[in-house]
């Protein structure tokens, strides 16, 4: 079966630009690029992934654009660019020329207005994106999927996906809110979601997969089999897990699905979303 890591991230680590990574983070704390991965997706049967932004720069940008030249696993780049900017249609003509460019990302989790993916200026970034064939990652918390559902109703023709099923909080078995929102979101049917990112929501080292079987359900119930992907979220995910053991809890979640159903979450969807 082929599987496609619809989410890993590459970087090359710097204290200031990844400010983020925390002392408590301290397997993250040094460079992560594609030769790191060779081995890894040889041993798991990885045959691609898409490699999604982390610094909020256009230089990363071109940095994961750069790497895709020299490896060929790479299908797909999800970059940064200021959805905010006045000459967004411009930027975007521009970056038209690297095919391996697939869409956006913004790091919407963390800014203090919760909704600022309303506002007039991102949502005129987000139209753009529409017309030039982008797609975008929604990079959301719990508190944000009702926002992110009234924006995504906005642009029908706009394709979203969902990042890390909103990081609902695993750790606590908290779902009821959560869901309520993902319930609200998943009737656009322009939105997907990646299933991924959930070992770093649960206890960092004392998560048994079970924890994580019924926030799957959901997913799968109102998401459907074909707008759901798997996705690593490598190398965030070694701090709870390796990618091996990541990858074994989606898997054997679906165990059961028909071979076709599988190749949807672990390749075909991410296949038609992307167009790789």
């Amino acid at each position: 079966m082929q599987i496609i890591d619809a989410h890993q991230h590459f970087w090359k680590y710097h204290p200031v630009t990844h400010s983020w990574i925390t002392d408590e983070m301290t397997v993250l704390k040094k460079n992560y690029l594609p030769a790191d991965l060779v081995e890894l997706y040889d041993q798991c049967s990885v045959s691609g992934c898409i490699s999604v932004q982390a610094d909020q720069s256009e230089a990363e940008t071109q940095l994961l654009v750069d790497l895709s030249s020299d490896y060929k696993f790479i299908k797909g780049v999800v970059g940064w660019v200021d959805l905010r900017a006045d000459n967004i249609h411009e930027k975007l003509a521009t970056y038209k020329q690297f095919k391996i460019l697939k869409g956006f990302r913004h790091v919407l989790q963390s800014e203090g207005t919760r909704d600022m993916m309303l506002g007039a200026d991102f949502r005129r970034g987000i139209k753009a994106l529409e017309e030039y064939g982008y797609t975008y990652d929604l990079l959301v918390l719990e508190d944000q999927l009702h926002y992110s559902a009234a924006l995504v109703g906005l642009y029908p023709n706009q394709r979203f996906v969902l990042d890390h099923i909103a990081k609902p909080d695993i750790r606590n078995k908290k779902m009821d809110d959560w869901k309520k929102g993902i319930i609200t979101l998943a009737k656009n049917e322009n939105v997907f979601c990646k299933i991924s990112g959930m070992v770093t929501e649960a206890g960092l080292d004392n998560w048994v997969p079970v924890d994580f079987v019924p926030y799957m359900d959901v997913i799968v119930e109102y998401f459907g089999i074909n707008r759901i992907m798997f996705g690593s979220d490598w190398p965030v995910c070694l701090l709870a897990g390796s990618y091996g053991e990541i990858l074994d809890i989606v898997q054997s979640y679906f165990s059961t699905f028909t071979v076709e159903d599988q190749q949807k979450v672990f390749a075909g969807n991410a296949i038609e979303f992307y167009k790789i």
